[in-house]
């Protein structure tokens, strides 16, 4: 059998891909990413209009698409949107300080020992790798924040998206989120 004929086969098996979600999954997807981003980017104008400061992360995008395209998984749940966030920010902050001067170490360390500790308490939020290296790799704005980057945008951030979420994965009938709160 070629390569070609395989990829046939497959076309229409289970195993061609993830299954299909339904137009409303769809749209309460984007509703709710496109409500979350909306609210975070609102509250940083609101709260920081005389600061160049954002609480519109790389990160906090990624954490949209898993609380509201993937609402159930464990990863999504508040607990891990939350503590994995702050947890990956202190390590990055923390990483950042002690190796600023090889910064390929400070990144290595700082994702490396997130996901360490978000396994160790079970907030395990795949973003939060990307919150930790922002605090590396980030602009002096950044480092200038210290450990306030750890609280603002780094939980902050994630606090007005689980609001957000709270009210949106619960409007329609086929969604219940949070599955689990701590």
């Amino acid at each position: 059998m070629t390569l070609l004929e395989y990829l046939g086969r497959m076309r229409g098996s289970t195993r061609g891909g993830p299954p299909r979600v339904s137009v409303g999954e769809i749209f309460w997807s984007w509703a709710g990413a496109f409500a979350g981003i909306a609210a975070v980017g609102w509250a940083g104008r609101l709260l920081f209009a005389d600061q160049d400061l954002s609480l519109l992360i790389g990160s906090i995008g990624a954490s949209a698409v898993l609380v509201f395209g993937a609402p159930r998984s464990p990863l999504s749940q508040p607990r891990n949107l939350v503590v994995g966030h702050l947890v990956s920010a202190l390590v990055g902050v923390a990483s950042w300080k002690l190796l600023q001067a090889h910064p390929w170490l400070a990144a290595a360390l700082a994702v490396s020992t997130s996901v360490a500790l978000m396994h160790a308490l079970r907030v395990l939020h795949p973003p939060g790798g990307a919150t930790a290296l922002i605090a590396v790799v980030g602009s002096p704005d950044i480092h200038a924040l210290g450990y306030t980057y750890a609280l603002v945008p780094a939980t902050l951030g994630p606090l007005i998206l689980l609001a957000v979420a709270l009210l949106v994965n619960n409007l329609p009938r086929t969604r219940h989120y949070p599955e689990i709160w701590f």
